[in-house]
């Protein structure tokens, strides 16, 4: 599990090239494009309004955002907002679920383009996500206006910096479960953290206990 302290993405040598950084792991993370393919081959789910993706952990639409019965039916407790502020927006925020509910909001202002830094909320919303599902009663509802790209690539970095798993094994998970698409740049950047986090593990298995 990632505190977020020393993991900084950056650009990761050539994007477009597969890259080992542990000689001694079979695993190499792979360039953008051939990540991009992995969301075009074999079968994935069906896109539906809202689906659970990891225990207590839904990724959603706008539609699901704004449905509060239904959201209270579904037992949502916390509920992040991946298209928040002046981009293509879902116009909720913490007021909006406040009359009838219970609800813990946190809001994050992206645009769904790739030239949007997007990572700069990888810790932030990886910490509101994993503080929600610290309580097995609690559920998290992550969304954007699709909840394919930008909702998508925040729980993919959650999966990635507190559950250990690689950006290849968090997409084929989420994948499976969601129809999700996140945009060039963002796996772009997803890429980036998955270097990030391989060289943060191999310098703490290199340096000795102490």
């Amino acid at each position: 599990m990632s505190s977020c302290v020393g993991v900084k993405p950056r650009c990761g040598g050539n994007p477009y090239k597969a890259m080992r950084v542990d000689p001694g792991s079979d695993y190499i993370t792979p360039g953008t494009l051939d990540l991009e393919q992995m969301f075009w081959a074999g079968a994935g789910a069906q896109y539906t309004h809202v689906n659970e993706v990891w225990p207590g952990i839904y990724i959603g639409d706008e539609k699901t955002a704004l449905e509060r019965a239904a959201l209270k039916s579904m037992g949502i407790t916390h509920i992040l907002n991946a298209a928040e502020g002046k981009w293509n927006n879902v116009s909720t925020g913490a007021d909006y679920y406040r009359d009838d509910m219970d609800i813990q909001y946190y809001g994050v202002d992206a645009d769904d383009k790739p030239t949007f830094n997007i990572a700069q909320f990888f810790c932030p919303a990886s910490h509101f996500i994993h503080g929600a599902v610290q309580d097995p009663q609690s559920k998290v509802l992550v969304h954007c206006v699709m909840g394919r790209s930008r909702s998508a690539s925040l729980v993919l970095a959650y999966l990635m910096m507190e559950q250990g798993l690689s950006v290849v094994g968090a997409i084929e998970h989420v994948r499976q479960r969601r129809c999700i698409l996140p945009n060039h740049g963002f796996l772009r950047q997803l890429r980036a953290l998955d270097i990030a986090l391989q060289l943060e593990r191999l310098r703490e298995k290199k340096t000795p206990d102490r």
